[in-house]
């Protein structure tokens, strides 16, 4: 594989990055079987894992630790915290999520105990916290990178302005910048072409795409009237069913056949030919959907195929939305927009 630069952190990436959020219970459950998944990948040139605590509630985590017994070195570690754990350990704790000094503390030692490691290359921050200052929590991760515990940090799912305002707070008070955003993009959502891809090449930040495949959606399983059965479907996501998306789908597929490739591949290709991508991680759950996506790898798309892209959905705009994607309060809390809405109830 050809390596690319992480942003500016000097690290060497594959173009693709295994994602583990199928590795545990909410995906495959058998360790052995994930571990083997993972063996594969890294036999096959992939140096990029990336995992989160919240993913089977630390399972992943601890699958993944198993994998990279004695291959640790050569392996560029990612992870995240920020989502509400509590559940995953059966108890009722406000405190075990955000962005605090609290909590991503706890958190990180917490990973690093399931991934049997001492460090992480790589920690995210996983969404956005409004409850908390953003100098609190880079003041945070600072600490924990002047602590040997963690090399670089990240964002996940976060706006453009949110990124801007990190960026102005970490300079202004000398604080550890982000030096990457994980972002969702695919051919079904462009949006962040208008402004979070830019942001990120301005500052020199790498960037991570989760859901290069749509959720699934570009795998070619999911087809207009046609329902599937699928694990993911098992899960009810909207945005499986939602009518736009499994339009465009019936008219990109027509652009893969033109180009000779599948539609996962090119997918794929497309996420990563972005100049401002620096790598697409990829999901599988089994071996078999492990196999799929390794042999897309040399896939390239020409500029005539892009132009058709192009044509179906165009640059910087998103075909309805995953629903996994972050959402401002703003935009989920009613009570945010209505200026008396508080009087109201009240009487």
């Amino acid at each position: 594989m050809k390596y690319r630069t992480l942003g500016r952190t000097g690290m060497k990436v594959s173009p693709y990055c295994l994602g583990a959020m199928m590795f545990g219970a909410i995906g495959n459950p058998d360790h052995d079987d994930s571990v083997r998944m993972i063996h594969k990948a890294l036999d096959a040139g992939i140096n990029f894992v990336d995992t989160a605590d919240i993913y089977s509630y630390g399972e992943s985590e601890t699958i993944v630790g198993k994998a990279l017994k004695g291959r640790r070195d050569s392996v560029v570690l990612a992870t995240k915290a920020r989502l509400p754990m509590d559940a995953g350990t059966g108890t009722t704790d406000p405190n075990m999520q955000g962005g605090s000094r609290r909590w991503l503390t706890r958190a990180l030692e917490d990973s690093l105990r399931r991934l049997g490691t001492d460090h992480v290359d790589l920690f995210q921050v996983h969404r956005p916290d409004p409850d908390t200052d953003i100098e609190e929590t880079l003041s945070a991760l600072t600490d924990l990178v002047r602590a040997g515990k963690v090399r670089a940090i990240g964002t996940s799912g976060h706006p453009a302005s949110d990124i801007v305002e990190a960026q102005w707070v970490a300079e202004h008070h000398r604080l550890q910048r982000f030096r990457t955003e994980q972002p969702t993009y695919s051919l079904l959502n462009r949006g962040i072409e208008r402004e979070v891809l830019p942001v990120c090449e301005r500052y020199g930040m790498g960037t991570l795409i989760y859901s290069p495949l749509a959720g699934g959606m570009l795998t070619g399983r999911y087809r207009k009237d046609r329902p599937a059965d699928t694990h993911r479907s098992t899960y009810g996501f909207r945005y499986l069913r939602d009518e736009r998306r499994l339009d465009t789908v019936e008219r990109l597929i027509p652009v893969a056949e033109e180009a000779g490739v599948s539609l996962t591949h090119l997918a794929l290709a497309f996420v990563i030919s972005h100049p401002g991508v620096t790598s697409a991680i990829i999901g599988p759950r089994t071996m078999e959907q492990l196999d799929d996506l390794l042999a897309g790898d040399k896939v390239t798309l020409s500029d005539e195929i892009l132009d058709r892209v192009d044509a179906v959905v165009p640059p910087g705009t998103d075909v309805g939305a995953l629903d996994m994607e972050y959402a401002p309060p703003a935009l989920t809390e009613s009570h945010l927009r209505r200026r008396w809405a508080g009087e109201r109830s009240a009487a």
